[in-house]
């Protein structure tokens, strides 16, 4: 699949290494939805390994930003299951 270039990547995913949350527009995104940081070295790996996908970004920039949206939805409750402490209970007083 080629990129449509729609940015719907750097809106709807996170980026830790830029402190980008997901569902916030990156701002090295420019107004015509093309990355500032092309072809430079400080462009996070993240975003030079992703690669477009129908699974990913499907027919429309809406959909892509769907599908998105939702994955990464996914992988913050995998995040909070593999939390340390996710599931223990404290010891209850008096025993």
């Amino acid at each position: 699949m080629e990129c449509r270039k729609c940015g719907a990547c750097c809106i709807a995913l996170s980026v830790s290494s830029l402190d980008k949350p997901a569902g916030i527009r990156c701002h090295h995104l420019t107004g015509d939805n093309r990355c500032s940081l092309w072809g430079k070295p400080e462009r996070p790996e993240v975003c030079s390994a992703f690669r477009p996908e129908p699974s990913f970004c499907g027919s429309s920039f809406r959909e892509a930003l769907e599908l998105m949206e939702a994955l990464e939805g996914e992988s913050r409750a995998a995040d909070e299951e593999r939390r340390p402490g996710k599931g223990v209970q404290p010891p209850e007083a008096g025993r």
